[in-house]
């Protein structure tokens, strides 16, 4: 592992600290985890954005326009 020196204001912190003990983890597996969610999440955006250029939407108008327009079955309502 290595080690990564960040400067985070004071409540951030205070926040994180009571985060940790509540959860019985220590910062550093806080912090961990929160920062893998968010390269996670980054990564995950930049992904869908990349394929949502790639699509085709008049294809997927002509697809949508072949679904019935019919009531949703008993139950799947929202």
């Amino acid at each position: 592992m290595k080690t990564l020196q960040a400067q985070i204001p004071e409540l951030l912190l205070q926040e994180v600290e009571e985060l940790a003990a509540t959860q019985d983890a220590t910062v550093d597996q806080i912090v961990a985890l929160a920062l893998a969610a968010q390269v996670s999440a980054w990564r995950t955006r930049t992904s869908i954005s990349s394929r949502a250029g790639r699509v085709d939407w008049q294809k997927v108008d002509e697809i949508l326009a072949r679904v019935p327009d019919v009531p949703p079955e008993p139950g799947d309502e929202l």
